[in-house]
């Protein structure tokens, strides 16, 4: 591995909300904190956990500003600038950097949807734009662009992009980034999204995870890293066992699909556990309830988290 900065387990920090879907600062710090004391290596706001999609600019910015104080520094602070064409995230990227943050996460544009040439001219004018270190996070269920590994490498080679965050699901593809990472000598930090498959993306290559299961346990991810650099596979394996069982709580949810039963079950485990005071989502998601909620409840308990 590299000296970079960023390594190891990045949580994508899930938003707490008030009842009036306000930002809830109190419950914020005590999950920011929880996870820095367990161990993580750094913390990427503004992502898919965090409800990026259903922010205005000034909500977004308004957690950026509250979010960096609170780290103050203890882990690096990655900061999704994701939006639908270049110019705007270009404008979320500079006003990112103005409040601190040490890198940049960005998506393939999409609605006015281009090809490949579009999508690397893309990443290259946000680089004109900034000094920071930037990621691609390859998202094709949300953006309908799946990233090329090839075309991604070649971005790390030329000093454009620093990093990518795979959240595709596609196993082979991760597989073959990292290997053309390596034959071009590591350019790129290369980081899975996944929650049940950690253990054979550092097989593969990976230099670390951005799981949103880790909001709710940060302590096993942070102990499967240590595990992994110490090259303890059995460990790696059982610890992702228990992670996957407890992956389940976003499987038992029936009211709802997509952003509902996903970032909706982590709220409502934290919320179950005491570091939420709500479960409330941004409109015009619903937060979770009745049934539901005794399902990741059961799970969690299960699990060992209660």
């Amino acid at each position: 591995m590299n000296e970079s900065k960023f390594h190891g387990v990045i949580p994508p920090v899930v938003i707490p909300l008030t009842a009036e879907r306000t930002l809830d600062l109190e419950a914020l710090e005590r999950s920011i904190n929880r996870m820095i004391d367990a161990g993580v290596d750094g913390l990427f706001f503004l992502g898919s956990s965090g409800e990026v999609a259903f922010l205005t600019d000034a909500q977004r910015y308004h957690v950026l500003q509250e979010a960096v104080a609170m780290v103050h520094g203890r882990v690096p602070v990655l900061a999704g600038i994701i939006d639908m064409e270049t110019l705007r995230v270009v404008d979320q990227a500079k006003r990112a950097t103005g409040y601190g943050v040490d890198g940049l996460v960005a998506t393939a544009p999409f609605y006015a949807l281009g090809g490949p040439k579009e999508t690397e001219r893309h990443f290259r004018a946000i680089r004109e734009q900034t000094d920071l270190p930037l990621f691609a996070y390859d998202l094709p269920v949300c953006v309908h662009t799946k990233l090329d590994p090839t075309m991604l490498v070649r971005l790390g080679e030329d000093g454009v992009i620093q990093g990518v965050k795979d959240s595709s699901g596609d196993d082979v593809s991760f597989r073959w980034l990292c290997l053309e990472n390596e034959d071009a000598g590591h350019p790129l930090q290369v980081f899975t999204g996944h929650e049940v498959c950690v253990d054979g993306a550092y097989m593969a290559g990976a230099d670390g995870s951005v799981p949103g299961l880790a909001n709710i346990d940060p302590y096993s991810y942070v102990e499967q890293w240590k595990a992994f650099q110490a090259g303890d596979w059995e460990k790696v394996r059982q610890i992702q066992d228990h992670l996957a069982r407890l992956m389940f709580v976003t499987r038992v949810v029936k009211a709802t699909v997509g952003f509902g039963a996903g970032v909706g079950a982590f709220k409502t485990a934290l919320w179950q556990m005491g570091v939420f005071n709500t479960n409330q989502m941004r409109e015009p998601v619903q937060a979770l309830e009745g049934e539901d909620v005794a399902a990741i409840r059961a799970v969690l308990e299960q699990n060992g988290m209660m």
